[in-house]
């Protein structure tokens, strides 16, 4: 593939938004993508792994602002005709009397500074293709950031738990090495390009580089391809990965794995694997920061008369005490038994009582409120005393 087609795909395309798009809603749409292409969703289904490939492309440029600035930049100039055949003769970029090779852009600039771009095109995406100049091809590259996501019960979020992820990713094919060639064989160096995995051709007053098409941007030829990855040096491979989540994690964090990500290529280090957490809502306890909320229904004649309330923790049951005259919709606070996190302590657990007001009562008892509401309206009591509304 040419540098001038890497320009041309369209990354917002890929991911479905717009090219304005915030980076909120770039993060969201990857993730729905990549949940539903996904290969552990689609097994045996080359065509949702091929766009999984792509979506995964598009979203690791886009989702970087440099990268994105740059990606953006470029397109830009190649739209109005600032670079590439279209300049000749008209509006846009004049090469002037020397010429001007589009490898500056990807490359290296003047004085042989990077631009940047070619990382993007070429170490990003590891295809030999766009930005790859003389020995580019053999260099040693870290493997690529992963992302993945678990979700989690709220008592596990709270205190903690070991959990098994399975992943499928590129890793170097174990039966060649990541060379691509039969075991017992070597590639050879391609005398097409001599190795550099590039060629350059001359139009105008432009010069192109572009991927050697006998070696494939590799720099080598492959005579007897490994029968395990077909000559690529690389196979995915599904693993199991153990992580440990700390106590205390909220929904939407992310756990960085250093080197748990996809291999490196050429003995290269890993990427990193990026833990995406996603807790599920608890039927009794709420959350707020790092304590814990709970509603207790009570009855009128507990916060009356005062009573003590056995209610749940994380681990166990604690007595709260109701004083009397407590009002309906008091907070009472239980230190230490919110979420159990170290090594800032733990939060506390914060208890609201709310009054359950019976539907349904016998005879004996409408006489004994009754009585009641007697015995209160003689008293003095009068629930409206100083509302506003009275």
């Amino acid at each position: 593939m040419s540098q001038r087609e890497w320009i041309e795909k369209d990354f917002y395309k890929e991911l479905g938004v717009s090219s304005t798009a915030t980076a909120d809603e770039i993060k969201k749409a990857y993730r729905k993508l990549a949940r539903d292409l996904h290969p552990d969703a689609n097994p045996d289904d080359a065509k949702a792994e091929e766009r999984f490939k792509s979506v995964s492309e598009a979203h690791a440029v886009l989702s970087d602002s440099d990268k994105r600035k740059e990606y953006d930049e470029a397109r830009r100039l190649f739209a109005s005709g600032g670079f590439g055949p279209r300049a000749q003769g008209g509006g846009g970029f004049n090469p002037g009397a020397g010429g001007f090779d589009i490898n500056d852009l990807f490359g290296g600039g003047a004085g042989g500074q990077d631009s940047g771009l070619g990382d993007i095109f070429g170490g990003l995406f590891n295809r030999g293709g766009a930005g790859q100049r003389t020995a580019a091809p053999n260099r040693p590259r870290r493997g690529k950031d992963l992302e993945t996501e678990t979700t989690l019960a709220f008592r596990e979020a709270a205190l903690g738990v070991t959990v098994p992820l399975r992943l499928t990713s590129p890793t170097s094919c174990t039966t060649c090495h990541g060379s691509g060639a039969k075991p017992g064989t070597s590639p050879r160096v391609c005398p097409h390009c001599n190795g550099t995995g590039v060629v350059s051709r001359n139009q105008g007053a432009f010069g192109f580089s572009e991927p050697c098409d006998d070696c494939r941007g590799t720099g080598s030829i492959i005579d007897s391809p490994c029968e395990d990855c077909h000559g690529s040096g690389v196979t995915n491979r599904t693993r199991t990965i153990t992580v440990r989540v700390p106590a205390g994690v909220s929904d939407g964090q992310k756990i960085r794995l250093k080197g748990k990500g996809e291999a490196g290529l050429r003995g290269a280090p890993a990427g990193d694997l990026f833990v995406n957490i996603r807790v599920k809502p608890d039927n009794v306890f709420g959350r707020n920061g790092d304590d814990l909320t709970l509603t207790v229904p009570v009855s009128y004649g507990e916060l009356v008369l005062g009573t003590t309330l056995s209610v749940p923790t994380l681990d166990g049951r604690v007595g709260v005490k109701v004083p009397a005259g407590t009002v309906d919709g008091r907070i009472l606070r239980v230190r230490g038994r919110g979420i159990p996190k170290r090594p800032e302590g733990a939060g506390d657990l914060l208890v609201t009582v709310k009054v359950s007001v019976p539907q349904k009562l016998d005879d004996p008892a409408i006489e004994a409120l009754k009585t009641y509401l007697e015995a209160e309206k003689a008293s003095g009591f009068d629930p409206r005393a100083g509302w506003a509304g009275a």
